[in-house]
């Protein structure tokens, strides 16, 4: 059994319903009405596909800012023990999606940025590979290899939108 036997990612240019009360219960306010979502499901043996995390990205042109993701342990823990398992080994199922993510989007930007105050959700995004800014909480995932003056640029244009 791998990951992709019960969890489907995709990116979806509609707020699916189910993140709305998940986004709600983690930010207290309504997930973002304008694209990009990225969401993950679980298949479970019932037949039934929750939404098991959602990561919200603004596109910014040649920048993509990553932000709004959130996790629903209560699916989780309707997981099989060998399910949750082998999303332990990924790095968890946020980690899972967001390396996904990043896969995904590189072709069409220079970089991803995250904003992240929170100290676990910085760890997984310096796992998938984010690199520390010389802002606070800003960090970056390089998809091209740019020049230090481009780099800089793209910093201060991300930058610009924080907190985001």
């Amino acid at each position: 059994m791998t990951l992709d036997d019960f969890i489907a990612l995709q990116e979806t240019e509609d707020v699916p319903a189910a993140a709305e009360p998940l986004f709600q219960r983690k930010y207290q306010r309504a997930v973002p009405d304008f694209p990009h979502h990225v969401v993950a499901s679980y298949s479970s043996a019932q037949g039934v596909s929750p939404l098991v995390c959602y990561i919200h990205f603004t596109d910014c042109g040649d920048i993509l800012l990553g932000g709004g993701a959130c996790v629903d342990d209560r699916v989780l823990r309707q997981m099989s023990v060998a399910e949750r398992d082998l999303i332990r080994a990924a790095g968890g199922i946020y980690q899972h999606a967001l390396r996904w993510s990043v896969q995904h989007f590189a072709p069409r930007f220079g970089a991803i940025f995250g904003y992240c105050g929170d100290a676990l959700a910085e760890r997984i995004d310096r796992a998938v590979g984010f690199q520390s800014t010389m802002h606070d909480h800003l960090l970056v995932y390089w998809t091209r290899n740019e020049d230090a003056r481009r780099r800089r640029q793209m910093i201060e244009k991300a930058n610009s939108f924080a907190p985001f």
